[in-house]
């Protein structure tokens, strides 16, 4: 199979898993991937992420002009586009309205405690971005600061997005950040969430670099 048709079965896939897991409901979230060729396959905008199909997948040139598909882009394309071109590792982005995460989003808090192991690990910091309207420019200037070292973060009453080296990562990295937003949310509520100290951390941090290759944001 080649390349570029297994991308477009994946993003079928993991659009149809985010809408089943609650992740976005309707219309919401967008979901992209890069080709070999430096294009970006990417859903279509207004398409119910539970009811996509192979022919909602649209792919763009690197500036966003549309050369394969009979749909519109994502709204959000232009996210997509700025990530790519500041992150040669990124091969597959999601943005999603988990409700956990969201909700942290929509009151102004990011996750960017180091509490869990395996979330250092695998998302280190998770911070927020300053709120920005939709589809415009002001996205991926919101998100500039993060982009770099971040392969998760919020997106200030609006949502999530998640970077991966394939698409089965992002959403991965997506659904443990839900899962992790889900447990800070009991946390507190039991008393608040108890931070590991900088030992613990640069232990996690060796860890990290040996096993995965990757070094912890502290």
């Amino acid at each position: 199979m080649k390349i570029k048709e297994k991308l477009i079965e994946e993003i079928v896939e993991i659009s149809h898993l985010i809408y089943k897991k609650g992740f976005v409901s309707s219309t919401d979230g967008n979901i992209s991937a890069k080709l070999p060729n430096g294009n970006i396959l990417c859903t279509a905008t207004s398409v119910n992420k539970g009811e996509v199909k192979k022919s909602h997948i649209v792919e763009v040139n690197p500036t966003g002009e549309v050369v394969y598909g009979i749909y519109k882009p994502s709204t959000e394309i232009k996210m997509h586009l700025f990530i790519y071109q500041r992150r040669d590792d990124v091969k597959a982005i999601i943005h999603a309205h988990p409700p956990f995460a969201t909700a942290f989003a929509t009151t102004g808090l990011s996750l960017e405690g180091y509490v869990l192991p395996e979330v250092i690990i695998n998302l280190g910091k998770i911070p927020l971005a300053k709120y920005a309207t939709p589809s415009t420019e002001e996205v991926p200037l919101s998100i500039e600061p993060f982009v770099e070292k971040h392969d998760a973060f919020l997106l200030q009453n609006h949502g999530a997005v998640t970077l991966g080296s394939s698409l089965k990562d992002a959403y991965f990295k997506m659904e443990k950040l839900e899962h992790y937003a889900m447990i800070i949310l009991l946390a507190r509520i039991l008393g608040g969430e108890k931070n590991l100290s900088q030992e613990e951390i640069a232990k996690l941090s060796e860890i990290s670099l040996k096993s995965y290759g990757k070094k912890i944001s502290i």
